[in-house]
């Protein structure tokens, strides 16, 4: 949508997350025609059709698109349904007027009413919370064509989620500020002969294949881990994606490994306890959980206070779901501990996901390694950002039903 003209978008998601963006896009004035195995999209910038917008239930959805819409001039109001109408969003209400745009909010939540055009000023970002609000305030100002205009972030959080940023930027020829140091993003229209490490301004590359997604392959590989083998296809391993740590995860956890290009072969072995910081990566911690509690000894994952915020406070959750499979968790501060026991064992096979996609999958992964039936509340979760998860864990050889349905003998 920011770049102008007409763009491919190749291996397009189909998540509910994905429809939202798509949604969003062209309430913002895009057009896109849905060709199965790609999208084409065209658009002429930001040129609202509609006065609101709604992300459905997508953090990372919100956090982008609200100031790219303050690019407009016209009023717009944005929304959310499910767990996003409780999430904090008065990072907006801080930072938004710095930068010239009018908002309103119910008490740092949503509904959000704005008015721009946003207009890009040097300023002081938080980014302990999360790095999602900074890919949008990059993105904005770039597309604002900002020029001797900083953004200056502290504390930030998940560094290898504004690495992709700032690739996916370059690839479709937007302007890319200097990074210095993740400390500041300084955009500047100027060359100069001293400094060749300027990121040059490319043309746009209007056909773009989205990589596979290590997140939703990370509950696969843990799935191969504790309960078979698997071959899994389509994540790269030069990604930048912050989930890809899950291989060392499952590599120090003592999973047997064949990491190759863009497929990985991954088998069940005896399991040790590990030790891993998900700072950068918190969506990882319903995967390790999940392996963790099928491994020996006390598993230490950090980064647990990343968790708060998220579909549900996610490092309460886990502890509450995975006690009903007889896996002891503590909550220490920024420490979850996990006493694993090489498995699980029944306390209560009646498991809720907590309308948490992650939370759902950790359960459904978790639950392979057992001698008895689980049944997953609310499994339709997955749906946020995963919809072919339970079709994948079919292929994987998974007796499973849905709503009693068996899909898998």
């Amino acid at each position: 949508m920011l770049r102008k003209g007409g763009s491919i978008i190749r291996n397009p998601g189909r998540s509910n997350d994905d429809k939202a963006a798509m949604d969003v896009i062209r309430s913002l004035g895009a057009s896109i025609r849905d060709n199965g195995d790609h999208l084409l999209i065209e658009s002429n910038g930001v040129n609202p059709i509609e006065k609101q917008i709604n992300c459905g239930e997508s953090g990372l959805g919100i956090r982008m698109f609200t100031p790219i819409a303050a690019l407009s001039e016209k009023e717009i109001i944005i929304t959310g349904k499910g767990s996003l109408v409780t999430r904090p969003m008065d990072f907006f209400d801080e930072i938004l007027p710095k930068l010239g745009v009018a908002i309103k909010s119910k008490e740092g939540k949503l509904p959000l009413i704005i008015k721009g055009p946003l207009q890009p000023r040097t300023i002081e970002v938080d980014g302990s919370l999360s790095s999602q609000f900074l890919t949008g305030l990059l993105m904005a100002f770039s597309a604002s064509d900002a020029n001797d205009a900083s953004l200056i972030v502290k504390n930030l959080k998940s560094r290898p989620y504004v690495d992709l940023t700032l690739d996916v930027m370059k690839q479709f020829g937007m302007n890319v500020p200097i990074n210095k140091n993740y400390e500041e993003f300084a955009f500047t229209n100027r060359m100069t002969t001293d400094s060749p490490s300027f990121p040059q301004k490319r043309e746009p590359t209007p056909d773009y294949i989205v990589e596979g997604d290590w997140s939703g392959g990370a509950f696969l590989l843990v799935a191969a881990a504790i309960a078979g083998e698997a071959l899994v296809i389509g994540l790269h391993n030069t990604s930048t994606q912050a989930d890809k740590k899950i291989v060392d995860a499952l590599l120090d956890a003592g999973a047997e490994m064949d990491v190759r290009d863009d497929r990985i072969h991954i088998k069940r072995k005896n399991l040790e306890e590990f030790e891993f910081d998900a700072t950068d990566c918190p969506d990882l911690f319903p995967p390790l959980v999940a392996l963790a509690a099928h491994c020996n000894g006390v598993t230490r994952i950090r980064g647990l206070k990343r968790l708060k915020h998220k579909e549900s406070d996610r490092g309460a959750t886990l502890k509450e779901e995975f006690d009903k499979l007889g896996t002891e968790i503590q909550l220490r501060d920024d420490e979850m501990l996990v006493y694993g026991n090489g498995g699980v064992q029944v306390k209560n096979h009646i498991l809720n996901s907590h309308h948490d996609h992650r939370i759902a999958m950790a359960c459904a992964v978790a639950a392979l390694g057992a001698d008895f039936e689980v049944q997953i509340r609310n499994a339709d979760a997955v749906n946020k950002s995963y919809p072919d998860f339970y079709k994948h864990l079919q292929q994987l050889g998974v007796h499973l039903s849905i709503n009693n349905q068996i899909i898998n003998q």
